[in-house]
């Protein structure tokens, strides 16, 4: 505000002198009209040898006088002085038109004077029209005008600073209405919201906006709490089962079969260190995708033949076999070649898992993608699941065993890192009874192949 109305006044301020300088500036181009029309009057009854004697004027604030070469004054106005001149000799040109201002003691009249000469007479008879008009008015009228700007201008001012104090406060009403609800917000359970002002300006988007975004946030922090506790329900059964077993043969001492319990607890602790670093894979995949990063951590990006990837990823599954269907030729991508054995591992895992009798591993070319497959003649998944699936710790029913399910995080890992190669996974039915899993990874160009 108090920058606002200094700008107020100093364009107030400049718009007044400007104001008194246009107003002077036109008063003064009138009077000089004027006097020059009247002088060209009589210059021209000079010119025909008829000057009147006194010469005729219309009003008392102008004064005439008709001067030769040596100063002599050959006609004058009523008012005017018959033997001194209005300009002095020396100071006048017989040739040229000039406009002067002298005292106004030396014409007869209040103030400054304007006067205005013309030539006249002839070459051998040089004349000069000397009219003499009084600035007065002039100075009353722009005085009156100062005054009125000096009286007005405060007025104008404190009134334009009131009505805009009025307008950005009501303007602000609502920001500082937001300021308030965003106060209160702790951060509890619950749905939290900032007041939408009812105006439809920048205030009442702006309000919009900030609400979405808590509705975001509220999403993502339900969704935190939903993976901390299922990461910890995860977590507790391995836990929950290692110390089971571990106080039954504590009370059955000698007679516990330490092999077996051995073999329990590697299987128990195995499946918990899968979990964890399956919760730490993906913790680095969202602190990545939060920092906007491609890639995260040590892992180097390079070209991947994918033939020799499925063959070498598909050799660790013997039961039931894992048939790869090698592509015609070299296939090349770019990637980190353990997150996309990665990829390729959980898929196995997954198929291998509910597949009856085979499981196919395959890829060929698809354009400006290679198309990658794994398919399996298992019970498949639902169409109606098939997107829920990519979920975190989501599992179907038939996946729910403790020895042969997982904790429902593979296939999530596995859309985490294709995105970050730059594919697509999707699920699709087989040919048969089963499911076929679908990858496109990005083809690289054949000048790209050798780096």
């Amino acid at each position: 505000m108090v920058i606002g109305v200094l700008g107020l006044s100093v364009g107030l301020a400049l718009g007044g002198v400007v104001l008194l300088a246009v107003l002077g500036y036109a008063l003064q181009r009138s009077v000089d009209a004027d006097a020059t029309r009247t002088a060209e009057a009589v210059a021209r009854l000079a010119a025909e040898d008829a000057l009147p004697d006194p010469l005729p004027v219309a009003g008392g604030q102008v004064r005439v006088q008709v001067v030769d070469a040596q100063g002599r004054i050959r006609a004058a106005s009523i008012d005017a002085d018959r033997l001194v001149p209005m300009v002095r000799p020396d100071r006048l040109d017989p040739d040229r038109r000039e406009r002067l201002v002298v005292s106004g003691e030396r014409v007869g009249l209040a103030g400054p004077v304007r006067v205005v000469t013309v030539p006249a007479g002839t070459a051998a008879d040089p004349l000069t029209v000397l009219v003499a008009k009084s600035l007065a008015d002039v100075r009353h009228s722009t005085h009156v005008v100062r005054t009125i700007l000096l009286v007005s201008f405060p007025l104008l001012v404190g009134v334009l600073a009131a009505v805009a104090w009025r307008v950005v406060g009501a303007t602000l009403r609502p920001v500082e209405a937001l300021r308030r609800g965003a106060e209160e917000i702790t951060g509890r359970a619950g749905p939290e919201r900032l007041p939408v002002p009812a105006s439809r300006d920048e205030v009442h988007r702006l309000a919009v906006t900030l609400n979405g975004m808590l509705d975001r946030l509220e999403s993502a922090r339900q969704r935190q709490r939903a993976f901390v506790a299922d990461a910890a329900h995860e977590l507790r059964s391995p836990v929950t089962n290692i110390r089971t077993e571990l106080e039954v043969a504590q009370r059955l001492g000698d007679r516990t079969d330490w092999a077996a319990v051995t073999e329990s607890l590697l299987a128990d602790t195995e499946r918990l260190s899968r979990l964890v670093d399956d919760l730490l894979l993906l913790a680095r995949l969202d602190e990545a995708a939060g920092r906007g990063a491609a890639r995260s951590g040590p892992a180097a990006t390079g070209p991947v033949e994918l033939g020799e990837l499925l063959t070498v990823t598909a050799s660790r599954y013997p039961s039931p076999p894992v048939e790869v269907t090698p592509p015609g030729a070299p296939l090349w991508t770019v990637g980190d070649p353990d997150e996309l054995r990665r990829v390729l591992t959980n898929l196995l895992d997954n198929a291998v898992r509910h597949a009856r009798t085979r499981v196919v591993l395959a890829a060929a070319p698809a354009g400006a993608y290679h198309l990658v497959t794994v398919t399996d003649d298992g019970p498949g998944i639902p169409a109606a699941d098939r997107e829920r699936v990519f979920d975190r710790f989501t599992r179907l029913d038939d996946a729910r065993a403790r020895d042969a399910g997982g904790a429902g995080l593979g296939l999530a890992i596995v859309r985490e890192l294709v995105r970050r190669a730059g594919g697509t996974v999707s699920l699709d039915d087989a040919d048969g009874p089963g499911l076929r899993v679908s990858l496109r990874l990005p083809a690289l160009s054949p000048s790209d192949e050798g780096r």
